[in-house]
């Protein structure tokens, strides 16, 4: 009896042991890693007893690109940041192992719901300026075009950001794909600079590098929330709005796979879900409370859509925005 006894608690011991020294490994973006990650990581580590290391690429395109390369030989357990072109382009790639959450029961809508990514925030994409120094906003994307905004503005690189992917699916919603094409032969000239991520973009925002940026229509909230006044103000252009869902994910071949499915079934808890608001400064997938600052987020009014069958054209998409802007 006392040797048995003895195993079992060595036994135990050796499975402290696992648990405690057990690493998660995430791989993110800049905007994830050095915001809401911060907060949500601790709470995690100290509810599973585990160490979880956040690696950062810059943009998600570099996460992406990183991910393709390490395929034969993953590193990473999770990625988290993907919009729903890379994420299709990771599916594609067979980068990912399919999983389902259990806790997509609590998603507030149930298109959101994936057989591989997992979403964990959204939100309506804006451009944002700088109210001190730009006194006649553009209202629409025609409205990039005018003299007036060269060298006013930053955008961001579709091929190495999820925000910039996003802004030019925007573009292809709102004008059609010639049409977006167009546009983006022309706005080019009036474009200050292209950014390789959104961090970049409103790093420039803030030391007045640029007055107006890509972001998001949450970013009146962030400014209340951070100077008292509205400094950064959102505008959706009229041709109508279009959001972008951010997903995470589990790394095929992922080593430490118990932990990846803890790590994405905590991202759909209210612990985690409360923090997307003020942290991520997106709209949580769960039913939580907001803010009282984003009463400051700017109604949607209409809502632009792709057919989902464009993510499988991904490739020649940017081909042909390259040509467009490159030549």
């Amino acid at each position: 009896m006392k040797r048995l006894l003895k195993l079992a608690v060595f036994f135990l011991l050796i499975a402290t042991v696992f648990v405690y020294s057990a690493e998660l490994v995430i791989y993110t973006s800049d905007s994830f890693a050095g915001g809401i990650a911060k907060v949500v990581v601790p709470k995690f580590e100290q509810m599973y007893k585990c160490k979880v290391k956040v690696v950062s690429f810059g943009s998600m395109g570099d996460v992406l690109a990183r991910l393709i390369a390490e395929k034969n030989a993953p590193k990473a357990d999770v990625v988290i940041g993907l919009n729903p072109q890379q994420l299709q382009k990771a599916i594609k790639e067979n980068l990912l192992q399919k999983y389902r959450a259990t806790n997509s029961k609590n998603l507030v809508y149930k298109g959101f719901v994936n057989d591989y990514g997992t979403v964990y925030d959204y939100g309506a994409l804006a451009m944002i300026y700088n109210i001190e120094k730009i006194k006649n906003p553009p209202k629409s994307f025609k409205d990039l075009l005018k003299p007036e905004y060269k060298g006013k503005f930053v955008l961001i690189d579709p091929r190495t950001s999820s925000t910039g992917l996003t802004f030019l699916m925007w573009t292809i919603a709102a004008l059609g794909e010639d049409g977006a094409m167009e546009f983006w032969k022309e706005v080019k000239k009036n474009v200050l600079t292209f950014t390789s991520g959104w961090s970049a973009a409103f790093k420039m925002l803030e030391t007045g590098e640029a007055d107006m940026i890509v972001s998001y229509a949450t970013d009146g909230a962030y400014s209340m929330y951070k100077y008292g006044s509205i400094k950064y103000m959102p505008i959706i252009f009229e041709e109508g709005a279009y959001v972008l869902e951010e997903y995470a994910a589990i790394v095929k071949g992922a080593k430490n796979l118990a932990l990846a499915r803890a790590f994405i079934e905590f991202m759909l808890t209210p612990d985690f879900q409360k923090e997307v608001p003020l942290n991520q400064w997106m709209f949580p997938v769960i039913d939580v409370q907001l803010p009282d600052v984003y009463k400051y987020v700017p109604a949607v009014k209409k809502i632009l859509r792709l057919d989902p069958s464009i993510n499988d054209r991904l490739d020649e998409i940017l081909k042909k925005w390259e040509k467009a802007v490159i030549g």
